[in-house]
């Protein structure tokens, strides 16, 4: 478990079936985005996700509550690169918490070895280029019609984000 006070980062748990459904179902702005979530998207569809095996995923909580707002997920690449995705639930959305739990995860990834994370968003994506910024990482450029989404009904750019290792040394006050 990893947490700075006001976000915890730990293990999903089969328990937390119904809390993902109630975050992912009805949020079109997410299955947009993210076209590989299942629509609908059922408890089965959950489950499935927390027994994913090849990634590794947090439930990320409120610190307090231990409400279930989202998940961050990272798969290491080769055993120096780790790539990291994220979504959080609607209601949570603007208050800098995938943010910090961007920090924290970075910060576990370092700890384990990783010399670079890195990340891609749409750029129309506004809100996950900005936690993607606001936690340090930089712009490398831009992959051109890298996805075909068909929920959007397009090729999606993507940005991609980096951030290593001695960046984040370099850095006392990031995370």
């Amino acid at each position: 478990m990893l947490s700075d006070g006001v976000v915890t980062l730990r293990s999903w748990t089969e328990a937390d079936a119904p809390a993902i459904v109630d975050c992912v179902a009805d949020d079109a702005e997410m299955a947009g985005w993210l076209d590989r979530l299942p629509q609908p998207y059922t408890i089965a569809d959950a489950r499935l996700y927390i027994e994913h095996d090849g990634e590794e995923t947090f439930a990320v909580t409120e610190a307090d509550s231990e409400r279930v707002v989202g998940s961050l997920g990272l798969t290491w690449q080769e055993p120096a690169v780790a790539e990291v995705g994220y979504w959080l639930r609607a209601d949570a959305r603007g208050r800098g918490l995938m943010t910090r739990a961007l920090l924290l995860a970075v910060q576990h990834a370092f700890a384990k070895g990783a010399n670079r994370i890195q990340l891609r968003a749409d750029p129309l994506n506004a809100a996950s280029c900005r936690v993607a910024e606001r936690a340090g990482f930089t712009s490398e450029g831009m992959l051109r019609q890298a996805h075909w989404n068909p929920r959007l009904g397009r090729h999606q750019d993507w940005v991609m984000y980096s951030l290593l290792a001695h960046e984040a040394a370099a850095d006392p006050d990031r995370g």
